[in-house]
């Protein structure tokens, strides 16, 4: 197993130790090569870590951004993962970065995923940090369990890096990076607040079945370290 845990007593001691770990991946980064890359999720969870890491001292100018999924909107969407990262990561020192989307304005996510592969060439790769989060369904990133096309999107040896998911459960169809692309990174962090994703945290890695919970393609194998912060 690749994974190592950190449990916290509160949310901010666990958010300001991710940012710190982060930071410092990103750091390690920057002085081994001329560009670092950072791949971040979205939703509601990461707001605190977004604002804690944005006010790390890195040469952000340097730092080339994307996400891990999006939702299929436009980034004026309060939705959108891109404007969650545009309001609260790339703000101050940190706006320097470079922001890569994955929402390129067609019409659905299947036909733009030729498009975005080639614009996520400018990040490094392997990326040097990848944060994910997961949901109480066990899906991470957009690979929702039971949505179409998931199981060739969850094969660590496929050869595209996104994939078009409409879950059979949430709003909106999404863009996603695969599993063989989440795995083409030096470091994953996945933070998980409270005791109900947790729970399924721990069956994830008890059972190993990524068809059923997807972030057990990332907890279960061996290949990429992956540092789990625990919060409250």
């Amino acid at each position: 197993m690749a994974v190592r845990e950190h449990a916290f007593v509160s949310a901010q001691e666990a958010v300001r130790a991710l940012a710190t770990a982060v930071a410092a991946q990103l750091d390690t980064a920057l002085k081994a090569r001329p560009r670092a890359s950072l791949v971040v999720s979205g939703g509601r969870s990461p707001i605190g870590f977004f604002h804690a890491l944005r006010e790390m001292p890195l040469d952000w100018a340097r730092v080339r951004v994307s996400l891990a999924d999006e939702r299929w909107l436009p980034p004026q969407h309060p939705d959108s993962n891109a404007h969650l990262v545009a309001e609260h990561l790339l703000q101050g020192a940190a706006a320097a970065a470079q922001f890569v989307p994955l929402w390129n304005g067609a019409p659905s996510p299947a036909p733009a995923i030729a498009e975005r592969q080639q614009a996520l060439g400018v990040l490094p790769r392997p990326f040097d940090a990848v944060v994910l989060g997961m949901g109480e369904d066990g899906h991470t990133a957009s690979l929702f369990p039971g949505a179409a096309g998931v199981e060739a999107a969850l094969d660590p040896a496929g050869t595209d890096t996104l994939v078009a998911i409409d879950p059979p459960d949430a709003p909106y169809p999404r863009l996603s990076l695969t599993l063989a692309a989440l795995l083409d990174s030096r470091q994953i962090y996945l933070p998980l607040n409270g005791a109900r994703k947790q729970a399924v945290y721990r069956q994830a890695r008890g059972e190993c079945e990524p068809l059923r919970l997807p972030v057990a393609a990332v907890v279960c194998q061996a290949k990429v370290p992956v540092s789990v912060f625990l919060g409250p």
